[in-house]
């Protein structure tokens, strides 16, 4: 199965590891996570080409056919220049449009500011993991439920179980045992590393943690990690892009996101 947009090849590549299923149709890429439903990146259509005008509720019902249990409405475009096409359908219907930016580097530079005052190191233990859940909670892009909760416990069992089956590590920035932030690095073992969820506590943030502990990352994945190239999809109007930038990553494409919430 040929994907075109490296943010998706790499997003397929980890999902598949992880047990997700694919299904080609030609159309779109159907997307399966059964072991959690409630993953709207891990249950989702990538289609082939941007959207002509009558698509956006044609794919709305084909999401709807696939899925026909699901809350949520996610889908992606398989390309690399950020075209949508017919925006105005897609707003009409209700969607959030979310235009990330894929970005790349074969060697990082050190921060102006590194944080020396936290220290550095893989996750490993339970209670490092049971950190992770409740850190992933409190940098949570929307408001925790039952079901977010629920969500964040299972994708992070799933990332503990290929972590431990060494397909790439888990990184933390602690003030003594607490951990303040994390990042996962994840491998392909052809030379790509795939970054993870670059997340800082709300109480630790501006004191240079996410952009020490990212070099330090980034370091360990060109020297013993053995990639070549790495990988970072960011929001482009999120500060945290910035970081990546001046850390030496540059911008090679627009990934495409399009959801329709549960109502």
């Amino acid at each position: 199965m040929e994907i075109k947009s490296l943010g998706y090849r790499t997003d397929l590549l980890l999902l598949e590891l992880g047990g997700s299923e694919f299904r080609e149709t030609g159309e779109y890429v159907v997307v399966r996570t059964p072991a959690n439903p409630g993953y709207w990146w891990g249950n989702f259509l990538l289609f082939r080409s941007p959207f002509a005008v009558g698509d956006a509720k044609a794919r709305l019902d084909a999401f709807r056919q696939e899925f026909p249990a699901a809350n949520h409405v996610a889908l992606g475009i398989d390309s690399a220049d950020g075209v949508v096409g017919a925006e105005d359908e897609l707003t009409s219907e209700g969607f959030d449009i979310e235009r990330n930016v894929v970005m790349t580097t074969a060697e990082v530079i050190p921060p102006t500011r590194p944080n020396e005052e936290s220290s550095y190191r893989f996750i490993t233990s339970d209670d490092d993991w049971d950190q992770l859940v409740q850190l992933s909670l409190a940098t949570a892009p929307m408001k925790v439920d039952e079901g977010y909760e629920e969500f964040t416990r299972r994708k992070l069992a799933s990332t503990r179980t290929l972590v431990e089956a060494g397909h790439g590590t888990w990184f933390g920035a602690f003030d003594g045992d607490r951990l303040q932030a994390s990042l996962g690095l994840m491998f392909d073992g052809k030379g790509l590393a795939r970054f993870q969820t670059v997340q800082t506590h709300p109480d630790d943030r501006n004191q240079g943690i996410a952009s020490t502990l990212v070099h330090r990352a980034s370091t360990y994945g060109l020297t013993e990690g053995g990639a070549r190239t790495l990988v970072m999809v960011a929001d482009p109007e999120y500060l945290a892009i910035r970081i990546y930038r001046s850390l030496g990553f540059t911008d090679a494409e627009t990934q495409l996101q399009f959801t329709l919430p549960p109502s």
